[in-house]
Formats: C-alpha cells, structure tokens, sequence
C-alpha cells in the first residue's frame, strides 16, 4: 500500500507538471528599446521635478531602475554602445570597434554600418549604402526573431543610421535612418526594394521643414536653474550665427545648415518619435493575435548632437530633456491605446554619457584640460 500511495503520488506530480508546460507563458505583445544617445544617469533626476507624470517620472515610477548595469567598454561611442547594449558582448567580440575602424587584416579604413554591396533606397547618396554586416554577433532582436521562427516583427529606427540599424539586428524586418540632404527618412537594398507606401506618405509631408521654424525654451527662461547663463562661452556655434542664445531661429539658419539641422535640435528627437508612431501604426507592431512579440528599437539621437554642439550644464541641453520628456509621454499614450496598458515592455538605456568642456572645468578651477588627439 505504501508504495502505491507513493507511485500514485509521482504520477499525479507528473500530471501537474504536464499541465503546468501547456500553459502559455504571458509574453509582452510589443518590446520597445530606447536608447537615449549621450544620456547621463543623473538626467534622471538632475530635472526630475521638472519631468511630466508621463515620460521619465512614468518609467521611474511604475517600472525599475537599474542603475548599476554596466558592460564596460572602450572607447564610448555611438555605434559600440548600441551594439554593446542589443548584443550583451563588447567591440573585440561583436566586431564594431568604433563609428569608424580599421580592419587589421586589410588595412581596410571602414565606417561601422558601411556596406558597399548594397544600395540605398528612398536616397541615391553613400547614406543609403548601410547594413549590418560589420556586426558579427547576434543581437536581442535576431534571438526573437530565431525564437519565433521568424513571425515577430523587429523595426529599427534613429536619425543616425547606427541607432538604427546596429540594435535591429540582422534579421530585422526594416531599418530606418534619416537623410540630412533630402529631409527624408531612408532605408537601404539589405531590407528592401523600395520603401513602404506610408513612409513614402509621410516623407512627402515634409515634416522637417515644420519643426525648423523656431527655438525657444519650453519655460520660462529663468527658471533653468540647473544651467549656465544663456550664452555661455561652452559650445560651437551653428554656422552662421555669431552669438549662441535663444530664441533661435531655425528657419532662418536652415538656409546655411541645411535640413540636418534639426539634429542638433530637440525637434530631431519629436521627428524620430513620430516616425516611431507611424512604424507601430503601419506596421501593426504588438498587435499580433497569435501572441507572438513584436520589437521596435528606438533611438533618440538629438541628445548627443546637442550634448556636442552646446555641452552639458546649458539651457539648451536641459531643454532637449525637457522636450524629450514630452515625446516619451506622447509615445507611451499612444502604445497605451495602441497595444493596450500593461500590454508592451519598455526598457530605457543610454550608450554612453557625456563629459563637461574641459574650459567649465578650468574656469570653475577645476582640475582639467585637453588631450591632442589630432598630434597623436
């Protein structure tokens, strides 16, 4: 009797286990990955009583802060941090050792996402002539789409082709960047043919151009209190212009500038947000009926061509992640309806930070100075 009782006691374990491995696994609908290019930790909190309710202050309070993940990786630049980030790996392993390398077998000088054997789509400059080929490891998204067989959708998106095209893996369904020339958002033959009808839509609205209008703070000016004075001596000039305070206007500087401007602009990040909007609209990401996980990467690349042009502790610089909180909300509303509260998991993450200008550093009597990397 012992013995049956222990055998029917196996068997009902057994019984739940079975049970137990048919049930299926409550997956996110949609991942989305942001990388906010140049950002610091401590812009969490630095502006922290100055974030709405439902941008960084949402994430923060609804979700977890990981403030000690690092992979720590040499040297801090756009393309290894994005790679480093979507592929857990670093530069001597997942191949990008820079926005530009060189290959020690040839001797080859290669920009990171260059690719000669592919031609650009939506643009017939040496823009479009991207892939991922240089990258050698496998990323989150390939992963989901091998796990999937590949019936998830994985988009890629930033106004640098790197920010987009690095995190969206090889297996990518599209990558998008954006064209300085033409104002408009571009692809290339590794993806497709020719580019999506809305997209085509949606460049001909000519967006960019709306944006470049004007530059003014958000708030009132006086209450950027985390900054330096307007028109502090710490940043370069757009060309142009003489004197670096606000109100800027773009419209006027567009002329000498061209339509990139608006990279070094909090607007970049908005245009990259819509765009962002219209991939999940389009492309009916996270609204898969089968349950299968859908990603978008994202990259909001403005904060680093701010963060260069104007450094950090200045008004502009605040401004941008003032208005970038903006867009996060406005983007996170929209997956709200979109793909439903609860329904999509977003992670936020930077691919490196940014230093102060050495002459802050010296005027505050601070211990610095510069580093002839162009003698070297």
């Amino acid at each position: 009797m012992k013995f049956n009782k222990t055998f029917l006691s196996v068997l009902g374990l057994f019984a739940g286990l079975s049970l137990y491995a048919q049930q299926e696994v409550s997956r996110p609908k949609l991942v989305v990955g942001i990388v906010v290019d140049q950002m610091r930790w401590d812009y969490l909190y630095r502006y922290q009583d100055r974030y709405s309710t439902g941008g960084f202050n949402r994430m923060l309070n609804e979700g977890f802060s990981n403030e000690n993940t690092y992979i720590p990786y040499i040297p801090t630049y756009t393309a290894i941090g994005h790679s480093t980030i979507y592929t857990g790996s670093v530069p001597a392993i997942h191949g990008i050792a820079g926005n530009d390398f060189i290959i020690q077998a040839t001797g080859q000088e290669m920009y990171c996402t260059q690719d000669d054997a592919v031609n650009g789509v939506g643009t017939s400059s040496k823009a479009g002539k991207m892939s991922p080929k240089n990258l050698l490891t496998s990323t989150v998204t390939d992963q989901l789409k091998l796990s999937t067989n590949f019936r998830s959708k994985v988009y890629g998106v930033s106004l640098k082709d790197r920010g987009g095209i690095l995190p969206a893996g090889h297996f990518a369904d599209a990558a998008f960047w954006f064209d300085g020339e033409s104002g408009n958002w571009v692809s290339s033959t590794f993806y497709m043919n020719e580019l999506p009808k809305w997209l085509q839509k949606f460049n001909d609205k000519k967006v960019p151009e709306k944006y470049l209008d004007k530059w003014n703070t958000l708030y009132p000016i006086d209450t950027y209190v985390q900054s330096e004075k307007d028109g502090n001596p710490y940043r370069e000039n757009y060309k142009g212009l003489d004197k670096m305070q606000f109100p800027y206007d773009l419209k006027a500087l567009k002329k000498e500038n061209g339509l990139g401007l608006i990279r070094s602009t909090p607007f970049g990040n908005s245009l990259t947000k819509d765009i962002a909007i219209e991939i999940i609209d389009n492309e009916k990401l996270g609204q898969n009926e089968k349950g299968i996980t859908d990603f978008l990467a994202v990259s909001f690349s403005s904060t680093d061509y701010v963060g260069h042009q104007f450094s950090p502790n200045t008004i502009e610089a605040e401004d941008t992640y003032l208005r970038l909180d903006k867009d996060l909300e406005q983007l996170f509303n929209h997956l709200d309806q979109k793909v439903g509260k609860g329904q999509y998991l977003v992670f936020l993450t930077a691919d490196h930070g940014g230093a102060h200008n050495p002459k802050y550093f010296q005027d505050k009597k601070g211990n610095a100075g510069y580093f002839p990397t162009g003698e070297v």
